[in-house]
């Protein structure tokens, strides 16, 4: 499995557009930092949607109050919570459809 880390989508971008890297890694960085804020908020339940890629949500965990620790058999209270979930747009998972057979070819 290869790892992209934010320096390759800096890159990437910077091939694309022939702008400076230093701008486009403050512009990405800039776009990290305000999709970490907003989900982060004290919405309980949010939605963050963008076109052809994808939607972002904060969806809550119900609280499990008879969960087992599997180390020590102990039954331990786990809280709600809320959690980070992504699903894909149409664009990307009709992309990520192409069989693997296609791909090693």
């Amino acid at each position: 499995m290869e790892t992209f880390i934010k320096r390759d989508i800096v890159d990437d971008v910077v091939e694309q557009t022939g702008e400076r890297p230093e701008l486009v890694a403050k512009i990405i960085s800039e776009v990290f930092q305000t999709l970490r804020e907003i989900m982060s908020s004290d919405e309980r339940k949010l939605r963050i949607e963008i076109r052809d890629f994808g939607v972002f949500e904060v969806l809550e965990t119900r609280s499990r109050p008879h969960a087992r620790n599997p180390k020590t058999n102990e039954i331990v209270f786990v809280p709600a919570r809320r959690k980070a979930h992504f699903k894909p747009g149409k664009l990307l998972r009709n992309a990520l459809k192409v069989p693997l057979e296609e791909l090693e070819g």
